[in-house]
C-alpha cells in the first residue's frame, strides 16, 4: 500500500468521523502520526471512537462553536453529508448550507491567520455526472448533475471553493463500500435473498466502485501539499450492476441462486414516485401531530431513481494515481469478504 501524506505531529480535524468512511479514515490517521478531532454534534454518539481521539462539539448548520474547532487546525477533512432525502431542500440545508457555514469560518480564521493550510472535502461523483463510456469522466470533464444530491454536493464545492481557493482538495469518489456502509445494506441484504436488481431492461448499467479502506487511502493522500484541484476515484475497473451483485453473492455463499432483475425504468420510477409520496406524506402527519419529522427516507426514492436510469456512472482514477500515487490496494471479492464480514459482526446481515 502506498504511504500516506507525511502527517506526523499534525493536527486534523475530521467531520463524519462517527459515519461509515469515517470509521476507516480515523486509524488511517492515527497511524500516520495525527493528533485527531472529530466535530461532532451534540446527540452523537462518540462512545465507538478510539480513545486517542479528541472530540469538539458544535452545529454545521448554524455554525455555533465551529470556528472555536478549526481555530489552530493544520488539516480540515470535510466528510459529513446527507446521502439521503425526501427532497431538495433537505439536501441543500444538510449539504450545502453547512458548507456555508464551514466556509465562513475559515474565512474569519484566514483573516486572523490561523486557519487550516489544507482542506479536503469528500464530495462525491454525483456532483460531475454520469457517464457510461469508457474510461469514464475525467477530474477535467464539465459538471451536469442529474439528482437533488448532486447538485448539493456541486454546491458545496462551489461555496467552499470561493473562500478557500488552491487551499481546497476535492475528492470525488463513486459507489464506496465496506463494512459499516448502511446505503448499500438493503442491497445485501437482497442479494443474501437470492435477488439483485439492474435498472433498466436490455442494458448493462456500469458503475465505478472503491472500497472504504482505499477511500481512505485518497483522503490521507489529498492531504499531501502537492494535491491540487479535484480528484475522481476507483478501484481501477468498470463493473456492471450484475457482475458488482455478483461479487456480493460470492461473498454472502449465495452465488448459485441470485437472479438478477432487469426491471423496467417506468416501473422503478412508479416505485420511487410511491415510496418518496408516502414518506413526505408520514413526515408531514408527524410534524402536524409532534411539532417533528420522523427523520426517516427510504433508500429507494425519486432522488435515486434519477440517478439510476442514467446509463451509467463510470469515472476515471487516473489522475491521483500518476499525482499522488494512490493505488488501489483492495479488489472487488476482498473488498465484498470484508463488507459481508462487517455487516455480520454488527448483526446486521
Amino acid at each position: 500500500m502506498v504511504t500516506a501524506a507525511p502527517l506526523a505531529g499534525k493536527k486534523v480535524l475530521l467531520t463524519g468521523g462517527t459515519g461509515f468512511v469515517g470509521r476507516h479514515v480515523l486509524p488511517r490517521l492515527l497511524e500516520s502520526g495525527a493528533s485527531v478531532t472529530c466535530l461532532v454534534r451534540a446527540r452523537s454518539r462518540v462512545e465507538d471512537l478510539p480513545s486517542a481521539v479528541s472530540v469538539a462539539q458544535a452545529d454545521l448548520l448554524s455554525g455555533q462553536g465551529l470556528e472555536d474547532a478549526l481555530d489552530g487546525q493544520d488539516v480540515v477533512i470535510h466528510m459529513a453529508a446527507l446521502l439521503f432525502g425526501l427532497g431538495w431542500q433537505d439536501y441543500l440545508r444538510a449539504n450545502a448550507l453547512a458548507a456555508r457555514s464551514m466556509a465562513g469560518a475559515l474565512e474569519d480564521l484566514k483573516v486572523r491567520d490561523c486557519g487550516p493550510a489544507r482542506v479536503v472535502l469528500v464530495s462525491s461523483l454525483a456532483a460531475t455526472g454520469p457517464s457510461a463510456r469508457l474510461p469514464g469522466v475525467g477530474d477535467d470533464a464539465p459538471c451536469a448533475p442529474v439528482s437533488a444530491y448532486g447538485w448539493s454536493k456541486l454546491l458545496t464545492e462551489q461555496i467552499m471553493g470561493r473562500a478557500l481557493g488552491d487551499r481546497l482538495v476535492t475528492l470525488r469518489p463513486p459507489v464506496i463500500y465496506g463494512s459499516g456502509d448502511r446505503g448499500l445494506l438493503p442491497v445485501f441484504r437482497g442479494v443474501a435473498r437470492g435477488v439483485a436488481v439492474s435498472p433498466g431492461r436490455g442494458r448493462e448499467f456500469w458503475v465505478s466502485a472503491v472500497h472504504a479502506r482505499d477511500m481512505a487511502q485518497a483522503v490521507l493522500l489529498a492531504c499531501d501539499a502537492k494535491a491540487r484541484g479535484v480528484y475522481h476515484l476507483s478501484d481501477g475497473h468498470a463493473h456492471t450492476m450484475a457482475g458488482f451483485c455478483r461479487g456480493m453473492a460470492r461473498a454472502l455463499g449465495t452465488e448459485s441462486r441470485l437472479r438478477v432483475l432487469r426491471l423496467p425504468l417506468p416501473l422503478m420510477g412508479c416505485v420511487a414516485g410511491i415510496s418518496t409520496a408516502l414518506a413526505v406524506t408520514a413526515d408531514a402527519v408527524s410534524v402536524r401531530l409532534r411539532g417533528r419529522g420522523l427523520g426517516r427516507v427510504p433508500s429507494w426514492n425519486l432522488d435515486k431513481f434519477r440517478e439510476a436510469r442514467q446509463e451509467g456512472w463510470l469515472c476515471d482514477g487516473s489522475r491521483i494515481g500518476r499525482e499522488l500515487g494512490f493505488v488501489p490496494a483492495v479488489n472487488l471479492e476482498e473488498g465484498m469478504a470484508e463488507a459481508v464480514a462487517g455487516y455480520r459482526r454488527e448483526g446486521w446481515l
